[in-house]
């Protein structure tokens, strides 16, 4: 696969399987390319190890007892991408104009290598330039004290430790903004919003342990082979004990069907793979809240048909003592009959532990099979089969990703999953729990610290209490709102911890224009992205050191924590020499801001940045159940579990019960003009085999054949016949909503692949041009990146509108 793009590009039959001789010959050109196969491998050892560091990549667990070799692909390539002897220096700065790097792609930037020096944009010559450290804090705190706290959003991408979220919030709100929108506002926010009002808890339920106790995996729109490969092998581990898969996705993934261990000689040797998914249903895009209706219904139905039988299920006669003087008999068929409370759905439960359940019952038994079918893209027989293997199960894990959280409906999507599990009470038991698979590696533990633009979320009596300042009340905005507050032009300030928040957007043509109207952008980074060539009145580019590399402070190296996808806390120790002595930690530049900027609380800056336990035991007197012993325990194997009480089945919702919440509808309402409706696709975005995020490692795709490009579409065979185009075309992509303004994108190469008639898929972030700000989920504000009506005309001959 290539590292470059190129004038012919080739796509063709992607890899059957996930991992294997593909996953081991990436890993190694990677380290080669960076300049590192030496002290990449070294370093290596060390990921995601106990004593080690936390890849900066995905959100996975450290386990408690790590494989040789606890890294993947996308875990290696991320850290060499980290580690790289390339140098975007001061004479790389001074060869260049912004005007000029504009121009250049997201690989080509980032791939220029770490950053070394803090930077100020000149205007006279469009060139960043070497500023002191002391200079810039000053001018940024001068900057930042002359407007308003509602004028400066801070924004943090979902890398930064959690250590780095504390001092970053805490920063933030004695400046008196909530303004704290972060990555999860485009990802999991659905999550955040819709588990509380279910479930009564922001995370997922699930443990690393429910692996090897569970006897079935529902897997749901979440792709394991580019998202979080090194879970491969706990499925994989799963699948050997007989635990049956059953996978919902639009897609075909080599991760979701076969997966060849590269730790596995005999795998490695032989070819042999291990079958992942039992069952595959690949449903419609935006088809989800359907096809897991259609679940419950046969469920529910054949729990109804069984009560109405009168047939005992569990017990028979012997739900009858044979002799009605003896206790033990007696005791026995109390038992049995206890049994048959349960039918096919956890009746004991549902009763004890739930509300709701009747309304949605109702609602699951009076959609017609028909219209079930239609919009999930699954036949009935599929999705009464998907029910059979989960009624036969007794500990269900119910796993889903960002394919659920990125749509209009959302937050339903998650209700409905747990919903799903609500019928059997697969929630709070061993091997019986929700898992949400969260995209970047720190992304939900910067939430668990405090950022968060809700101030209802955050302890605002606590910090007030600890650091002597009144927070502000208000509500602060979150991504989307930050987005339109700059194209109003009512934000005049944006400091960044880290991420490309121009490319994980929405809207980008129109974001841009307003973005150079903001009196001044902070970007706080490791390599240089496209947020920083595109800047403010005033620019800054401060590098900071990466998680992998040793932070020598006052006290000695430090370390520091994440959280992990399953609600554990991880201590992370960089192990990497610097890649510039003039590097600050994130903590130092959150701290040197600070002291420039606040004139008012009482922080300990500096005690902080010397000594990072202190930052812990502040964090722990924050929130004492959640970080007990902090620091104690901060390296222990397996991670610090943090408190979930529905683990426990103990649901803190309003009404103490986890509540069974009904989707007003199964598809979303488009405004469409329904004379033009029969040429318009349903897009999805996605990832390739060589990128996280916004991250673009190169132009290849193993696992869907693609090589020298990014700028794809994947159609279904039928649907590129009937719209009168062949494999191969060059076609341009329209929005089909909100068609005032019109949003296209251009040169996209069609490629014929595995998935539901009236879909189609372009990945991140080329396609998010198309994405209109408005299209996003009503609560969550989630943008909506799975589910966007698009119609396809060939290149240079306008779709219309």
């Amino acid at each position: 696969m290539s590292a470059r793009a190129k004038t012919h590009p080739k796509i063709g039959k992607g890899s059957h399987a996930a991992g294997g001789w593909g996953a081991a010959r990436s890993t190694g050109e990677i380290l080669l390319r960076e300049h590192v196969p030496r002290s990449g491998p070294s370093l290596l050892a060390h990921q995601n190890k106990a004593d080690g560091y936390m890849c900066v990549s995905c959100a996975w667990a450290k386990p408690a007892k790590p494989h040789p070799m606890e890294f993947c692909e996308n875990g290696a390539k991320a850290t060499a991408w980290e580690i790289t002897s390339r140098r975007a220096d001061r004479g790389f700065f001074a060869a260049h104009t912004l005007h000029e790097l504009e121009e250049w792609s997201d690989h080509d930037l980032e791939e220029q290598g770490r950053l070394t020096h803090p930077m100020r944009w000149n205007s006279a010559n469009d060139k960043y330039e070497p500023v002191s450290w002391s200079d810039a804090f000053e001018e940024i705190g001068r900057e930042l004290r002359a407007l308003a706290p509602q004028q400066v959003d801070f924004y943090t991408s979902g890398r930064a430790s959690l250590e780095t979220a504390y001092m970053y919030q805490l920063f933030a709100r004695i400046f008196g903004s909530n303004n704290l929108p972060d990555s999860s506002n485009m990802c999991h926010e659905s999550s955040s919003v819709a588990l509380p009002e279910s479930i009564g808890s922001s995370v997922g339920t699930a443990m690393l342990s429910d692996f090897q106790n569970c006897d079935c995996i529902f897997y749901l729109a979440q792709n394991v082979n580019t998202s979080s490969p090194r879970m491969l092998h706990d499925l994989q581990d799963a699948v050997d004990r007989g635990v049956k898969i059953v996978t919902f996705n639009p897609l075909r993934e080599p991760g979701l069907e076969r997966f060849i261990n590269p730790q596995m000689p005999s795998q490695m040797l032989t070819g042999h793979s291990t079958p992942i998914s039992s069952e595959y249903y690949q449903v419609r895009n935006g088809g989800d809240i359907a096809a897991l209706f259609g679940v419950c219904k046969a469920l529910i139905e054949a729990d109804d048909a069984l009560k109405a039988s009168g047939i005992s299920k569990v017990a028979g006669s012997d739900a009858v003592p044979k002799d009605p003087s003896n206790a033990a008999t007696v005791a026995f068929a109390a038992s049995m009959a206890a049994a048959d409370t349960r039918h096919v759905l956890d009746h004991d439960f549902i009763q004890t532990h739930t509300s709701g359940f009747e309304e949605f019952a109702d609602a699951a038994r009076g959609y017609d099979w028909a219209e079930l079918e239609q919009v999930s893209g699954l036949s009935r027989e599929q999705m009464t089969q998907a029910a059979n293997t989960y009624a036969k199960a007794e500990a269900v894990l119910m796993i889903y990703g960002m394919g659920l959280t990125q749509h209009v409906m959302g937050v339903q999507n998650v209700h409905m999953v747990v919903n799903l599990a609500l019928l059997r009470g697969n929630i709070g038991k061993p091997g019986a729990n929700i898992c949400a698979v969260r995209g970047h590696s720190n992304v939900q533990g910067q939430r668990t610290v405090g950022i968060t633009e809700k101030p209802g979320l955050a302890p605002l009596d606590k910090l007030a209490e600890l650091y002597e300042f009144e927070p502000p009340t208000w509500e602060g905005r979150s991504t989307v709102d930050t987005c339109k507050a700059i194209m109003q032009g009512e934000a005049k300030a944006f400091v960044s911890l880290g991420g490309n928040f121009l490319r994980a957007i929405p809207e980008t043509q129109a974001m841009e224009e307003a973005w150079r109207k903001l009196r001044l952008s902070v970007q706080i980074a490791t390599k240089l992205n496209r947020s920083h060539v595109v800047h403010g009145e005033i620019a800054y580019l401060l590098p900071c050191l990466g998680r992998l590399e040793i932070d020598e402070q006052a006290s000695g190296p430090q370390a520091v924590s994440i959280e992990s996808s399953v609600a554990h806390f991880h201590g992370s120790r960089g192990r990497a020499k610097p890649a510039s002595n003039e590097l600050l930690s994130e903590p130092a530049i959150i701290a040197g801001i600070a002291k420039a900027t606040l004139t008012k609380g009482r922080v300990p800056w500096d005690e902080w940045v010397g000594d990072y336990s202190k930052i812990r035991d502040a964090i722990e007197r924050t929130y004492p159940e959640t970080f007990r012993d902090f620091n104690k325990r901060l390296f222990q194997p397996g991670g610090i579990p943090r408190p979930v009480p529905a683990r426990q089945r103990k649901f803190a919702t309003s009404n103490k019960k986890a509540n069974f919440i009904t989707p007003p509808r199964l598809f979303p309402q488009f405004d469409i003009d329904p004379a033009a409706a029969g040429d318009v696709l349903n897009l999805a975005t996605l990832r390739s085999n060589d990128q996280f995020n916004t991250t673009i490692y190169g132009y290849g795709d193993r696992y869907r054949g693609v090589d020298g490009t990014r700028k794809v579409v994947f159609m279904n065979k039928d649907d590129i016949e009937q719209l009168g185009f062949k494999d191969g075309d060059v076609v341009d992509l329209t929005t089909a909503i909100d068609v005032a303004t019109t949003r296209r994108v251009t040169g996209f190469r069609i490629a014929r692949h595995d998935m539901p008639k009236g879909c189609c898929a372009a990945y991140y972030p080329e396609a998010n041009p198309l994405f209109p700000l408005a299209h996003h989920d009503a609560k969550a504000k989630t943008p909506s990146y799975k589910l966007l009506p698009v119609r396809v005309s060939l290149s240079g001959v306008a779709s219309p509108s």
